[in-house]
């Protein structure tokens, strides 16, 4: 009598788990801040160097999610959040993310160099291994600094859509830089307070799990402060006209005020997280109307 053991099939990935690896959802963001500084600079791309350029940033964008991707997937099986991405749920595997990764990564700044400009090009390799050497692999197992230092990664878009449009760099798009520079530790922090407990299960130092919920309230004050500055800043220099300055000012100061909100909250008690949840929700919409008034505004202009 012979015996057969059943053994279920290997689980394949399809093109939804690729995409899955190139973190979608950022790379939108990613995309619109980059053709924002497109838009805005003073120099008019024709439309198939421009649609190029784009294209090079959501390449990169990909292939700095999938590598990432690649490198924490120990941590992403840890956390209820990640656990169910194609590397952690066993649908591909981390020798092919790599390669992935790698390959449309090292294709994106070819195509930006060869179609566009080299600076752009250079600015997009910078970015690719900012987020996946500097953030990724040095910053974010080690410091609850991760975020803060890390946040210059996806800061990198608008000013890399302006050098596309004009071969250099002028003040605008730095202040471009700053404000998401700035905006990134209260946007992240106000997510890292609501799942705190899945990072520490993953063993991520996220500024919350090591520094506590006030600590982390008061700190995400202090840069949605300095965040509104910047992002105010435009206007009384000339750079962009009342239409933005009106926009920004009152977009910041409901950012600034919410944030306060969440610094009031005494207790991380779940009533009392939805302060934290609005802010976050509300840091995504903010960011992206900043970057449409620029681009309004210019066109008004």
């Amino acid at each position: 009598m012979t015996t057969t053991t059943l053994t279920a099939p290997p689980i394949t990935a399809d093109w939804r788990d690729f995409f899955a690896l190139t973190k979608p959802r950022v790379m939108r963001s990613v995309v619109f801040t980059g053709l924002c500084g497109m838009l805005v600079a003073p120099v008019a791309l024709p439309f198939p160097i421009a649609f190029t350029a784009i294209l090079s940033i959501a390449l990169a964008a990909g292939a700095a999610g999938t590598l990432n991707q690649w490198y924490e997937g120990d941590i992403d099986a840890l956390m209820k959040r990640t656990a169910k991405r194609p590397i952690p749920a066993g649908r591909i595997d981390p020798d092919t993310a790599f390669q992935f990764g790698v390959g449309v990564g090292v294709f994106s700044v070819l195509l930006m160099g060869l179609v566009v400009n080299l600076i752009a090009a250079a600015l997009l390799a910078v970015s690719i291994l900012f987020y996946v050497v500097v953030y990724t692999m040095g910053l974010k197992r080690y410091t609850p600094q991760n975020i803060v230092i890390g946040g210059a990664a996806g800061a990198f878009p608008p000013l890399i859509g302006w050098v596309a449009a004009t071969g250099s760099v002028s003040l605008l798009p730095i202040l471009m830089f700053a404000l998401i520079f700035l905006w990134t530790p209260p946007h992240s922090w106000a997510l890292a307070l609501l799942i705190r407990d899945d990072y520490a299960k993953g063993g991520v130092p996220m500024m919350p799990v090591v520094a506590g919920a006030r600590s982390t309230r008061w700190q995400m004050l202090g840069y949605a402060v300095a965040m509104a500055m910047i992002a105010v800043a435009p206007w009384p220099l000339g750079l962009a006209g009342a239409f933005y300055g009106i926009v920004a000012a009152i977009a910041s100061a409901v950012f600034v005020a919410l944030t306060g909100w969440v610094v009031a909250v005494a207790a991380p008690t779940p009533a009392e997280m939805k302060p934290e949840r609005v802010l976050f929700v509300y840091s995504i919409g903010y960011v992206l109307a900043m970057f449409a008034a620029l681009v309004v505004d210019r066109w008004v202009a």
